[in-house]
């Protein structure tokens, strides 16, 4: 693979986009159900009701559309994409991402549902050969069934890994600290297969009230940026040396902070289980034969994130995070999302940086985790990638009509 993500002759950068989403329209998804539940398909179809505006309106079939999504994707310099679920798969109350966990009355749909989905994505990903990472969905209610569902995807042709879906509190699943997924991680590492956490997907129901949709929106990265650390402290990574884990559309300025407080905990932890006679030292007890090194190292080995239309304030930690986890998404086609403006976004994060920094962080960094051949995309991003000299140039005035967080001023007072 050839890791040069600008041209020198063409002085454009290859962006690959870590983070988008896209599913099927609804019906469409039938004939990738098994034959047995159509009939059940069928009965749940005619009465489903769209909970999501956005996927009702006009611009719904941007999540289907091929030819529609590259050219809005080329005419905003975008050349391949990591695609995340979007629309409702077959059974589910609401897009999976943020869907509950299916009870045990609800799993043998739900499973049906994701794996209808995981056929359509591989289909469409083959309609722009080498241009879309597939991110297969599946549930922990059964992992033997997951570690099945991570083969037969791999061998479908995904290679955008899977989505790891949440244990929020209330969920009955076991925590993501426990062993009982170790034959997941297993197959994960031994395919190299990554392990997506996308934001929004573990948090707990709330209800509807207007405070509650407030407090969802305080919590939730919150919520996802747990699958951190409860993988770090249970070892996960120390098991299966090779495991990737990816935190995607969860921002990134908190991850320096957090590691610094994963680090003190780990070493006070450790240090306490050595002193029998201290209150803490229950708490530290097997820990470090458990999880192995420290978490900034494995940090350093093992994470990543999709740092989704990063934000200014969080451009001057990229070394802290460390410049080759970093890997900027549009969230295409979401209207948090930087398309059409994501040149203006880019400048507005990365003017004045140096060249190769931008381009690992735009296309480098996600050709490496996800497997894009950066010779193939070549000839594509001298033809519509952005122009080094443009990035270059700091936006003085935000697009009026930007309806992105990229673009909101006071980003830095976030502190997760």
């Amino acid at each position: 693979m050839n890791d040069r993500v600008h041209d020198p002759a063409s002085d454009r950068y290859t962006v690959i986009s870590a983070d988008c989403h896209a599913g099927a329209d609804l019906l469409d998804y039938r004939p990738y159900l098994e034959s047995r539940y159509h009939e059940a398909f069928d009965a749940w179809a005619a009465t489903y009701v769209n909970p999501h505006e956005d996927l009702l309106a006009d611009t719904a079939d941007r999540n289907w559309n091929s030819d529609r999504r590259l050219a809005e994707q080329e005419a905003d310099g975008i050349v391949a994409e990591v695609v995340f679920p979007n629309t409702i798969p077959p059974f589910f109350p609401s897009a999976s991402l943020m869907a509950p966990a299916a009870t045990r009355e609800e799993f043998t749909h739900r499973w049906a549902g994701l794996r209808a989905h995981n056929s359509w994505l591989a289909d469409f990903c083959a309609q722009a050969p080498g241009r879309r990472a597939g991110v297969a969905q599946i549930l922990l209610n059964d992992v033997d069934e997951a570690v099945r569902e991570v083969h037969r995807t791999k061998e479908a042709g995904l290679t955008g890994g899977i989505l790891l879906p949440g244990t929020p509190p209330g969920s009955g699943l076991p925590e993501l600290h426990s062993e009982v997924y170790d034959p997941l991680w297993a197959a994960c590492a031994d395919l190299g297969v990554p392990v997506n956490h996308h934001g929004g997907s573990a948090s707990p129901p709330l209800g509807d009230e207007p405070a509650a949709r407030a407090v969802f929106m305080v919590e939730t990265t919150w919520f996802s940026h747990r699958a951190l650390w409860h993988l770090i402290f249970g070892g996960a990574f120390r098991r299966h040396p090779t495991l990737e884990l990816v935190l995607t559309e969860q921002g990134s300025g908190w991850i320096p902070g957090i590691l610094d407080m994963l680090d003190y905990y780990h070493d006070r932890l450790v240090a306490a289980s050595t002193r029998a006679v201290t209150a803490e030292a229950r708490f530290g007890a097997g820990l470090a034969a458990t999880m192995g090194a420290s978490p900034a190292a494995v940090w350093r080995d093992n994470c990543y994130v999709g740092a989704s239309f990063m934000r200014p304030h969080e451009v001057p930690l990229r070394h802290r995070i460390g410049l080759d986890k970093i890997m900027w998404g549009s969230d295409y086609p979401h209207d948090e999302g930087t398309p059409p403006y994501s040149r203006e976004a880019l400048r507005l994060a990365y003017a004045g940086l140096p060249a190769d920094e931008i381009a690992a962080m735009l296309g480098g960094n996600a050709a490496r985790v996800y497997g894009f051949d950066l010779t193939r995309l070549a000839p594509i991003a001298a033809r519509v990638g952005p122009t080094v000299a443009e990035i270059a140039e700091p936006l003085e005035k935000i697009p009026p009509d930007a309806t992105s967080p990229a673009f909101a001023r006071g980003g830095s007072v976030r502190v997760w």
